[in-house]
């Protein structure tokens, strides 16, 4: 029986029956008929599609390679000037002027040209001109937006430089590829070398290798040695962040590694003997000069703007830095800068009677060291409204304004009373760390965590010992152990975690409780943008100094610098109300309670002395208007931190200059005469500023008692049933954000202060 036979008996017994399989119709052949899918998608039509696509794309690219010629190139023809205005529309400055000299590559010591070859393009000498990989990647990452680009060769980068420019386009990289495979065939290596290193920018408004030459080193190009050439070769990666003069920490540490990198592969290219590469050492740099046309106060402008202009278009268009200083430097932008021309000469004023008037380096060495810097921020826009870089562009080529390089002392205060706020933390006892908290404001009294000691025991000022007192006073006086005592409290995570969101660059800095004295780095900028943010209720401020840019080609579209909220309002609130005591009844009232010019104006702040006063500090605002002014200690040979004490005369003891000092006069003698009386408006129950609703909360036994004092006539500390800080001179409404306009505390005006009062404030970093 067959098997059709046997299934068929099967069905017959009761077996239901297998659904019958639906087949494709026969084709005339006797074979199935194929899916449409099947069909469409065969291998050879596949094949044939990807060998189609590929003909076309070659056809395309012979019609581009036919179609674009070498333009004429004449890099120095495409540089304009570009326009500076105050906020207002006035000019500012103009700066266009282009810092180039050709030089012929016979003049360029061999070894020093190798340099170049080795930083960009080990096989130049044998490519064909084109990366066509890292070219692929570019073009496919700038179709998709992805931003910066890379694995251009030497011949491609001068293509840019000379024939092109620095648009991140698919269109412009088309012709790059095109121009320089054909300007490869037609000129010799030489030839594009020489015009790379000529046409390539180096930073201090150098274009060339001979400008960068003199710009560095203060040499013709003819005379540089290997080590400097390899500087000068690594440098084009990222011209500002690079440049010794200016460079932070983490820049110097990077074109160190690429300096090294550069010497290191002409070892393995054998142009350079492993025994002369060891006995090489980093070059000195030499100190930067101004840029015509900008002395006084409008280098330090020109330059900040410059920078956040090149910020915006490495975010905004993926350009690397080194693209970014070509697209912008001399490029004919007209930029308009949110700098107010009455705010900032009424900053340069004050700095002038304030201090600088006093220096006198004839008859004090120590004179010739004091550098100050400021900046002023609207809190409400975040604008930029006046800076004060230093004595002069031409003569101190380092913005003391942008500078990250010293203390900020106890102006970091405020930011642990933050963390504290906004975390809801507690003391070690678990109470509430508010300003009415009791903390032991013992000198060199031990930190502890929890029963352990952390082995950091930081003085107060003079060794006073303030025994049990509220964070109010602790913020007034400026009192080292307790705000020591209060970060642990909170945590140093949390302290450092909070500084980077009001805006401090926290970046490899150490999460300690020496940070609690402020002894990181900072700038004016930075602290100028912290209490900005407080004064905004906790809303983001990014500093901004450009207000809008254009050229003729394109404008770009300056983020704004006011972001979200990175602190509750409350906490926020709740700092500006406590700072109010800083200058009513703290470290800042001679300068700035008592100026005759206050007038009633409401005002908070903080002092800040660092380590050896090296630096002093006042940051403070009013409702409208914070400003941050530093004075550091600069050796004018060598440039290393040095001490404040004695300058304009002030005599020991201690002959030192204090944030409540110099610093906070200029700050009043600025303020007072820019802003109109306002209130702040605090939506918080604590502080001087608002009238206190509780009673002071104690956070552990102090270790001595206050009677332990110094016998230089100390601060006398309050009982615990005290008042925990002194309120304003008028009693506040029910509505906590509804708060007086305040007085000063002290009878009528008298005459400014003409001498640094000294005041309880200097930070002593263990």
């Amino acid at each position: 029986m067959g098997r059709a036979e046997e299934r068929r008996a099967r069905q017959r017994g009761g077996h239901r029956a297998a659904p019958k399989r639906r087949r494709p119709e026969p084709t005339a052949g006797g074979k199935p008929a194929k899916s449409l899918i099947r069909r469409m998608f065969t291998w050879k039509k596949i094949l044939g599609t990807f060998f189609g696509v590929c003909l076309l794309g070659i056809l395309a690219f012979i019609g581009l390679y036919l179609y674009v010629d070498i333009p004429e190139g004449n890099a120095a023809a495409q540089q304009q000037s570009n326009v500076y205005k105050f906020s207002d529309g006035t000019v500012l400055a103009r700066k266009g002027e282009v810092n180039r000299e050709i030089v012929d590559l016979s003049k360029v010591p061999r070894k020093v040209q190798l340099t170049f070859v080795a930083a960009e393009n080990k096989s130049f000498y044998s490519d064909s001109g084109v990366d066509f990989k890292g070219t692929a990647r570019g073009l496919i990452n700038t179709a998709l937006g992805r931003g910066k680009q890379g694995g251009s060769t030497i011949t491609q980068q001068y293509v840019k430089n000379y024939y092109l420019n620095q648009d991140q386009t698919v269109t412009r990289k088309l012709k790059e590829l095109v121009i320089a495979l054909k300007v490869d065939r037609e000129k010799s290596k030489d030839d594009i070398l020489a015009g790379y290193i000529n046409t390539s920018y180096y930073g201090r408004n150098a274009y060339g290798i001979q400008a960068a030459a003199q710009a560095y080193f203060h040499v013709d190009a003819e005379d540089l040695k290997v080590e400097q050439g390899a500087y000068l070769a690594a440098l084009l990666q990222a011209p500002s962040q690079y440049d010794w003069a200016v460079a932070t920490d983490i820049g110097k540490r990077l074109v160190t590694e690429r300096w090294n990198y550069v010497l290191d592969n002409m070892v393995e290219e054998g142009w350079l003997s492993k025994a002369k590469r060891d006995a090489m050492h980093f070059p000195k740099i030499k100190e930067p000069k101004g840029a015509p046309g900008l002395g006084g106060q409008k280098g330090y402008l020109v330059e900040l703007a410059n920078q956040q202009l090149e910020q915006q278009l490495m975010a905004q268009e993926g350009l690397t830095q080194s693209q970014a200083e070509n697209a912008v430097v001399d490029k004919g932008w007209t930029i308009t800068l949110n700098i107010d021309r009455k705010k900032q000469a009424a900053l340069e004023n004050a700095v002038r009677t304030q201090l600088t008037g006093k220096l006198d380096g004839k008859k004090r060495k120590v004179d010739d060291a004091v550098q100050a810097g400021a900046v002023s921020v609207d809190p409400e826009t975040g604008k930029i409204v006046a800076l004060y870089g230093g004595k002069d562009y031409y003569k101190h080529y380092v913005d003391n304004a942008t500078r990250r390089d010293y203390q900020p002392a106890s102006t970091f205060k405020p930011v642990i009373l933050a963390a504290a706020l906004e975390q809801n933390a507690t003391t070690q006892d678990g109470k509430p760390i508010t300003a009415s908290t009791v903390y032991d404001g013992t000198s060199r009294h031990q930190v502890l965590d929890h029963g352990s000691r952390v082995g950091f025991a930081p003085p107060n000022e003079d060794d006073v010992d303030y025994g049990e007192i509220t964070v109010q006073e602790a913020m007034n006086k400026s009192v080292n152990s307790v705000f020591a005592q209060m970060g642990v409290d909170v945590g140093m995570d949390k302290v450092m975690s909070t500084a980077g969101k009001l805006g401090m660059n926290t970046k490899g800095m150490q999460a300690v409780p020496a940070q609690t004295l402020g002894s990181m780095g900072a700038s004016p900028l930075e602290m100028a943008g912290i209490y900005a943010t407080f004064a905004n209720h906790g809303y983001k401020v990014t500093p901004t100094i450009v207000k809008s840019a254009e050229s003729k080609s394109r404008s770009v579209e300056m983020p704004n610098p006011v972001g979200g909220s990175v602190i509750s309002r409350t906490a926020a609130d709740t700092v500006t109300s406590v700072l109010t005591g800083v200058v009513d009844d703290g470290t800042a009232k001679k300068s700035v309670a008592s100026n005759p010019l206050r007038d009633g104006q409401q005002v908070a702040g903080k002092t800040g002395t660092s380590d050896e006063n090296k630096s002093a500090w006042f940051t403070g605002y009013t409702p409208d208007l914070v400003t941050s002014v530093g004075l550091f200690g600069e050796d004018p040979e060598t440039k290393a931190h040095v001490s404040l004490r004695g300058a304009t005369g002030l005599l020991p003891p201690p002959g030192r200059i204090n944030g409540g000092g110099y610093p906070a006069q200029i700050w009043a003698a600025y303020t007072f005469g820019v802003t109109d009386k306002a209130t702040f408006d605090l939506n918080t129950t604590q502080g001087a500023a608002v009238a206190p609703t509780e009673t002071p909360t104690y956070s552990q036994t102090p270790t001595r008692t206050p009677s332990q004092t110094p016998s230089s006539a100390p601060p006398t500390s309050k009982s615990p049933t005290q008042t925990p800080s002194r309120t304003p001179s008028q009693t506040p409404s029910q509505t906590p954000s509804q708060t007086p306009s305040r007085t000063p505390t002290t009878g009528p005006p008298t005459a400014p202060v003409t001498e640094d009062p000294l005041d309880p404030d200097d930070d002593f970093g263990q």
